[in-house]
């Protein structure tokens, strides 16, 4: 893992310690690399700026191992040199160090030692097994890059593809990954402009969206820095020399920090307040947000606490002596991110006017904030715990559903693109982060993956919700499942923002193709039908299949009878000649509906549909073309019988059927078939197929349906798959 980039370094570095100081990541001198020299205590000199970062967080921590582990991979490497000329040995090293301040543990720290020893030497997996363990060669190979020879162009997905289902078992193996490439970041210089950009984008697309997935701030906030002076190095400069003019101007920050202090002191709480500096890119945001930085804009406040219920005793303190901004408050530790980060945000205004951002947090709450899950101790390493466990589960989920290398390095990096999320609260469940536009079905496939396949219905906010509905930050969010549903419909792609969901959905439209008529269709006019079709010639071509035409297409309303009715009779007029027009019983079209139509039945027929039934986006998108179709008007218009379909929703009470069907006879309209769903959440729908003496009745009949008491919706709806070919009658489905 040779890649360098040269670091533009940390233009404020000296700003960035006027307060506590942040893990400090670019600590890395090279050290003279005498394979004998070695410490008073046996240890290498190389390896003491390690084993003291080490010793910081575990006093007791195994050295030996980590001596060990040096030897081997100084002596693997030697001779090897990297693009800078530098020993590469001192690659392994920077990044093992990162991890240590980071607070990783031994077995990270050893892995991170030997994680290029296989990749770029003649060391073995099974050398590193024997000799540090299971663990460390599990670690070693998840970050072990995939041959070109082998994989060619897919190596690099093929690699991040692996290296992803590793960290679904030990996130220590991305924590790795992590660190390597801050370290390649940083000595990026060396390589041709070219390749720098390349590899900067995969960090911007891929890198720096997981290290905020997986918590680590400290490197996901270099890894920005970096690679904005990459990809936008106008931009780096400005935001560089704002932040290196303001260096060395008094800090508006010091005398509110000092009066917080004070305030704390006086109140009997443990606290330690200190400035935290914005990075490069952090400036560069504010900057574009407000047009000018004022001095407090720098910086925010940061207040550490012994604990999480010293955090609130500090926010009321805070909130009583300034004047606080509503809008600034968030609770995340009532409620963490999904990346394991917990604080209270705030910002205030002090007597000067100046509105201050400040952070209140317990210091181990600030060391998973800098550390995330690098912080996490090895029996909650595998797998991470909380949501940062199920967003990788589901990430793994639909890796595996796309086995196409491009279209899987193209879905991961969608899924990681958006640069705001949202958490709603799904009941049951808990919170669900997802991005921002993302719809009820979405948050279906995250919760549940393809059990979401039986998505009925949504409530957001304790209303119903059509299921693309958006998503708004702080939803409540309960979905609707039904084990007896049939699947998603087609239309779901069209709500689904998410890769997981839109990869789920396919699959199953491909796994599940609509069942057909019996019927063979083979419309004549070659222009409206798919280039298979067979001749005009051809009434009952062999080959014909029902593929050409969903479920309903051809199905004609009773009282048009299937040998065709006088043209004169005909409700419906096409622009083919010489063509039938039959009503779809899925949609029930009626005047004055919208229609359209499409040619079946080897020409003869053209089923007509209501512009805005699910069929006809389907058989659009299965190539047929549509046909004009108007209602035949003045003397010619139809005075038989139609079918309709309707759909009533109510609150559920005793003797509303009976009701809904008095109010239809009152209308004089007959009832051919009736469906009564079960009660949902004390509110049920019915479905009623109707045979409508007169087109122009239907408004009239829909207001006496809507006028029942307890009923609260009447509209138009598909006729019921299940009622095809049944008899007219009452039937009610059960569960």
């Amino acid at each position: 893992m040779s890649a360098e980039v040269h670091s533009p370094g940390n233009p404020a570095g000296g700003a960035r310690r006027r307060g506590r100081a942040r893990i400090d990541l670019r600590r890395l001198g090279r050290v003279a690399l005498l394979g004998g020299a070695s410490s008073r205590d046996g240890l290498p000199h190389a390896l003491e700026h390690v084993a003291k970062a080490h010793r910081g967080f575990y006093p007791d921590a195994d050295i030996p191992t980590l001596r060990t582990a040096y030897l081997l991979a100084e002596d693997a490497h030697r001779g090897q040199t990297r693009k800078s000329g530098d020993p590469y040995i001192t690659h392994p090293l920077a990044v093992t160090l990162i991890l240590a301040e980071l607070g990783a543990e031994t077995t990270t720290l050893t892995a991170s030692l030997l994680h290029d020893t296989v990749e770029d030497t003649e060391v073995t997996l099974d050398q590193v097994r024997t000799g540090f363990g299971e663990e460390v060669a599990y670690l070693v190979d998840g970050v072990t890059k995939l041959e070109k020879v082998d994989y060619g162009a897919a190596a690099e997905p093929e690699t991040f593809r692996k290296m992803l289902v590793a960290t679904g078992s030990d996130v220590r193996v991305m924590s790795i990954k992590l660190a390597d490439r801050l370290h390649n970041m940083r000595t990026l210089g060396v390589m041709r402009r070219e390749k720098q950009v390349r590899i900067a984008r995969v960090t911007h697309d891929v890198l720096i969206p997981l290290a905020e997935r997986l918590g680590v701030q400290a490197i996901k906030t270099e890894l920005e820095d970096l690679v904005f002076a990459v990809l936008h190095p106008e931009d780096y400069a400005r935001s560089r020399e704002l932040l290196l003019a303001n260096a060395g101007r008094p800090d508006p920050l010091e005398e509110t920090a000092a009066e917080m202090r004070e305030i704390l002191h006086a109140a009997g709480i443990t606290a330690e307040v200190a400035i935290r500096p914005r990075h490069i890119l952090s400036v560069h945001r504010v900057l574009k947000k407000r047009g000018e930085l004022r001095g407090t804009d720098f910086g925010r406040l940061l207040v550490l606490v012994p604990e999480a219920a010293d955090c609130y005793a500090v926010l009321g303190e805070l909130h009583t002596c300034f004047k606080p901004v509503p809008a600034e408050f968030k609770d995340f530790i009532a409620v963490p991110k999904y990346n394991l980060y917990q604080s209270l945000h705030t910002a205030v205004a002090d007597q000067r006017g100046y509105v201050v951002e400040t952070l209140v947090r317990s210091r181990q709450m600030h060391r998973v904030a800098e550390a995330g899950v690098v912080a996490l101790a090895s029996p909650l390493a595998r797998p991470a715990a909380g949501q940062v466990g199920d967003w990788l589960k589901r990430l793994l989920e639909w890796q595996r559903a796309t086995p196409d290398p491009d279209a899987f390095w193209s879905a991961l990096r969608e899924d990681l693109a958006p640069d705001q999320e949202i958490t709603v609260f799904t009941d049951p469940g808990g919170p669900l982060v997802l991005p921002a536009g993302a719809s009820c079905v979405d948050a279906a496939y995250a919760r549940h993956g393809e059990t979401a396949h039986t998505l009925v219905g949504a409530r957001v906010n304790g209303r119903l919700a059509g299921l693309g509905t958006r998503l708004r930050d702080g939803d409540a969010l309960t979905l609707l499942l039904a084990p007896e549903a049939t699947g998603p419909a087609p239309e779901w792609l069209d709500h689904a923002q998410t890769p997981a969901a839109r990869i789920a959905i396919t699959r199953w439209l491909g796994d599940h193709p609509a069942s057909q008529p019996a019927d063979a269709a083979l419309p004549v006019p070659a222009e409206y039908v798919p280039t298979a079709a067979a001749p005009p010639e051809s009434p009952a071509a062999p080959g014909s299949t029902a593929a050409d035409e969903p479920p309903g297409a051809a199905d004609e309303q009773p009282g048009v009878p299937a040998g065709g009715i006088p043209r004169a009779a005909e409700p419906a007029v096409a622009e083919l000649p010489d063509a039938t027009p039959r009503l779809a019983r899925c949609c029930t079209p009626v005047p004055p509906d919208a229609v359209t139509g499409f040619v079946i039945r080897g020409g003869a027929v053209v089923a007509v549909h209501r512009a805005q039934c699910a069929t006809v986006a389907r058989m659009a998108a299965a190539g047929r073309r549509e046909l004009r179709v108007h209602w035949r008007t003045g003397e010619g218009a139809p005075r038989h019988d139609l079918r309709v379909t309707l759909k009533a929703e109510a609150f559920v009470r005793a003797h509303l059927l009976a009701d809904l069907t008095e109010a239809i006879a009152a209308e004089g309209v007959a009832i051919v078939a009736a469906d009564v769903e079960p009660p949902r959440e004390q509110r049920v729908r019915h479905t009623y197929t109707l045979q409508l003496p007169d087109p122009a009745e239907l408004p009239g009949l829909m207001r006496a349906m809507r006028r029942v008491p307890g009923v609260y919706d009447v509209s138009r709806a598909q006729h019921p798959a299940a009622a095809d070919g049944q008899a007219p009658g009452l039937r009610a489905r059960t569960r």
